[in-house]
C-alpha cells in the first residue's frame, strides 16, 4: 500500500479504490478492519477498499458492515463481482448474483463486476485446445484474447443490465473493453437504466497487435482487444458513454510475469502513475486517433468516480501540472515496485509537480 500510493501522488492521483482480490480476499468485516488499519498510516493517498461477495456469507458480511460499522462503511466504495475468474479466483457463485443485486439496492451500495461469461470463456480456450497441443498454447500469450473473447465480456453485460432492468440496481460495468459492451451500455443508458462503465489506460492505448512487443505484460483480464475495439473506447468517451478511466492497476512484479509458460503469467498491468500523461498526451493532439479533452480528464478521472461511488472528495483540491513538460516513461524512474510499464519509452507531456 505504502509504495503504490506514492506511485499513485506522483501520478496526480489522491484517492483510490482497492479491490477485493488481495491475500486475503476482502470478503469479511474483520479482513476489512485489517485493510483499512494497514492504510491508517498511509498519507501520500486516500485508500478506499471494495468488498467482495463470493458466497452467501461474504453477503451476510457485507450487510453487517454496511449497516452496524458506519466508520468502515465510510471506507466502503461498493461491492465488486467478479463473474469470471480473474487473478485472485475470486469468482461469484452464481446462484446469489441476483441476490447481491436485490441487496445493493435496497442498501444503496454501489455495485461494480469484472464482466466475463465463464461458460464462454471455457467454450473458448476447450475449441483452442482442441485445436494444437497444450504445450503450444500455453507458450503463446497472444492467445489469451481468444481464450477470452469479445462475446464473453457481452454476454455477461448483457446479463448484469437484465438484473438492472428487474431490480433498479444502480451498475457499474469495470474497464469495459469492447465494442459491443459499449453499444449494450449506451442501450442501456437510452432505455433510462442506472448503468454506468469505465474504460482503462491499457484497452485505450494497447491493442493486441502489441503482444509482439510486450509478451506476458500484455496479459491483462479482460484482455488486450482489436484495434476496432480500441477504436470504439475512444468514440465512447466522445459520445459520453463512458463515465470513468479507471487504472485497473495490478503491480504484479517482474519475476511473477516471466512465468513459464508465458500463459501461466498471472493477468494485470500497472497504471495507476502513467494514466495521467497518457491522458494529457492524448489532450494535447500527439496522437490523431486518440482525442480527449482537458475537461473530459477532469470528468472522467474525478467527478464522475466521485459521484458514482459516493467518495466524498472535494472539488477544490487542485493537483499541480506542468502540461506543457515533456518526458519519457521509464520503469525505473517511477514509483511502483512492480519495476515495470507496458508503456516503457514513450514520449508522453504533462508531468505533476509535488
Amino acid at each position: 500500500m505504502a509504495s503504490e500510493a506514492i506511485s499513485a501522488k506522483e501520478g496526480g492521483i489522491a484517492c483510490v479504490c482497492e479491490m477485493p482480490n488481495t491475500n486475503p480476499p476482502c470478503t469479511t468485516v474483520d479482513a476489512f478492519v485489517d485493510k483499512v488499519k494497514r492504510a491508517a498510516g498511509i498519507s501520500d493517498c486516500d485508500i478506499r477498499f471494495f468488498f467482495g461477495v463470493t458466497e452467501a456469507e461474504h453477503l451476510e458480511e457485507l450487510k453487517d458492515l454496511w449497516v452496524n460499522h458506519p466508520e468502515l462503511k465510510a471506507r466502503c466504495s461498493g461491492v465488486k463481482l467478479y463473474l469470471d475468474h480473474s487473478t485472485g479466483n475470486q469468482k461469484v457463485d452464481g446462484g446469489i448474483v441476483e441476490e447481491i443485486f436485490i441487496t445493493c439496492k435496497e442498501l444503496g451500495i454501489p455495485l461494480i463486476a469484472h464482466c466475463e461469461s465463464p461458460e464462454i470463456n471455457e467454450s473458448a480456450e476447450t475449441f483452442l485446445r482442441g485445436k494444437a497441443e497444450d504445450s503450444v498454447i500455453d507458450s503463446d500469450v497472444s492467445l489469451h484474447s481468444l481464450m477470452r473473447p469479445a462475446a464473453s465480456e457481452a454476454e455477461s453485460i448483457a446479463y448484469a443490465i437484465n438484473l438492472v432492468q428487474k431490480h433498479g440496481t444502480p451498475f457499474h460495468v469495470a474497464h469495459l473493453s469492447t465494442a459491443q459492451g459499449i453499444g449494450l451500455v449506451k442501450t442501456a443508458k437510452e432505455d433510462g437504466l442506472p448503468v454506468t462503465c469505465e474504460v482503462s489506460p491499457h484497452h485505450l492505448f494497447l491493442s493486441i497487435e502489441d503482444y509482439k512487443t510486450l509478451g506476458t505484460l500484455g496479459k491483462m483480464n479482460p484482455p488486450l482487444r482489436s484495434k476496432q475495439d480500441q477504436q470504439a473506447l475512444w468514440k465512447g468517451i466522445e459520445d459520453g458513454i463512458v463515465d470513468c478511466i479507471a487504472t485497473d492497476h495490478a503491480p504484479h512484479t517482474l519475476k511473477e510475469k516471466s512465468a513459464e509458460p508465458p500463459m501461466s503469467a498471472p493477468s494485470g498491468v500497472p497504471g495507476v502513475e502513467t494514466m495521467l500523461p497518457l491522458l494529457l498526451t492524448a489532450a494535447s493532439g500527439k496522437w490523431e486517433d486518440k482525442k480527449i479533452t482537458i475537461d473530459q480528464i477532469q470528468k472522467l478521472c474525478f467527478e464522475n468516480p466521485n459521484r458514482i461511488f459516493n467518495l466524498g472528495r472535494s472539488a477544490e483540491e487542485t493537483i499541480d501540472v506542468d502540461i506543457d513538460a515533456t518526458w519519457t516513461i521509464h520503469a525505473s524512474k517511477l514509483h511502483s515496485q512492480c519495476d515495470w510499464t507496458p508503456f516503457e519509452g514513450w514520449e508522453v507531456v504533462g508531468k505533476v509537480m509535488l
